[in-house]
């Protein structure tokens, strides 16, 4: 059995072939599929944030509209880019959102990816410590955030508040109880995710990771994995970590999905995200079915993994990407023994 959501990164464009031309059209279209997957029985409806960009960025409004619209779906990140963030107001928003949904936030985090303008965390007014890089600021700031989630208080509170306050120190609030074992990481190497093991996040790995070996994406990413669960058994935590990969994946079933995707036989490609970092992408897959279910087989990273995101063309529309998600979970699903 394997849980299988979408992963929509919200793209928008004025464009006219696009059917998401502005803000407004990508975050309520975004409801609208969550809705819409749910009642086809997907497991999950995941969000990208990228700032200073046509697309998605600040989630929790939209993961709490979700939540209030959904009842079972689980609704989540992947990723939130921790060099932006401030901790402690997150772990008021992501309280909101998760007591909104009744338990069912799965908040992914990472120290992020190269963004639109340069250092824009800048602007968001952060700075890294001495002798820290971004990506050492963004751990930073998840490690508070992993902290303070656990509800303890911290903050010496007024001798005359202007309402009475409960004994010792304050957190903030809300705090959502449980909430700490649904947070995940999202890592780009195999130290990151063994990090990621020691503090007691679940793993997220995506269609991009640093090329440590030069093998296939796939094999690098199943070492990942391999090499995030035995970091985590030897940490010692009580319970089963959860793993996440997303890929692109389309069943070609109709004359839409072969005009679309009919020509995607992509492979592996090499590129860096920043001048010191070579990073290998993982390929799409688009056949038909029987074709399509074949190639799944031999993917190790997502037969690793208890979780599959289904990466969506969002611009396309609401009902074409049901149709995606609908595909997948009556065709490919089912022979793949996900269902």
């Amino acid at each position: 059995m394997k849980k299988i959501g979408f992963l929509s990164f919200g793209h928008w464009t004025p464009s006219p072939q696009s059917q998401a031309r502005s803000a407004s059209d990508v975050l309520l279209q975004s409801i609208d599929l969550a809705v819409a997957a749910e009642e086809l029985g997907a497991d999950g409806a995941y969000f990208r944030v990228h700032h200073f960009a046509r697309q998605l960025a600040s989630p929790f409004p939209l993961l709490a509209a979700v939540g209030s619209k959904t009842s079972r779906i689980e609704i989540g990140t992947a990723v939130i880019d921790m060099r932006y963030e401030n901790p402690l107001y997150m772990i008021e928003d992501a309280g909101s959102a998760d007591l909104i949904s009744r338990g069912r936030l799965q908040l992914g985090i990472s120290r992020g990816s190269p963004e639109q303008v340069i250092d824009g965390w800048r602007y968001f007014g952060y700075q890294p410590g001495e002798g820290q890089d971004d990506a050492a600021m963004g751990r930073r700031h998840a490690e508070v955030f992993l902290d303070l989630l656990g509800g303890e208080g911290f903050a010496q509170p007024n001798p005359r508040p202007m309402f009475p306050n409960p004994p010792g120190l304050l957190r903030v609030e809300p705090i959502s109880e449980g909430l700490r074992e649904r947070i995940w990481w999202g890592a780009g190497s195999n130290a990151t995710a063994v990090w990621a093991a020691k503090l007691g996040m679940n793993l997220q790995s995506s269609t991009l990771k640093n090329d440590e070996t030069g093998e296939p994406f796939h094999l690098q990413q199943a070492k990942q994995i391999r090499a995030y669960r035995e970091a985590w058994k030897e940490a010692g935590h009580s319970r089963t970590p959860r793993v996440s990969v997303s890929r692109s994946i389309f069943a070609l079933v109709d004359d839409r999905d072969r005009a679309y995707f009919g020509g995607d036989q992509s492979d592996d490609h090499i590129g860096f995200i920043d001048p010191k970092t070579r990073a290998i992408f993982g390929r799409s897959y688009a056949a038909e079915p029987p074709a399509l279910i074949e190639q799944l087989k031999q993917d190790e990273a997502i037969a690793e993994a208890d979780t599959l995101l289904l990466t969506v063309p969002n611009q396309l529309g609401v009902d074409y990407n049901a149709h995606v998600i609908e595909a997948i979970l009556k065709h490919v699903a089912p022979a793949m023994g996900w269902r």
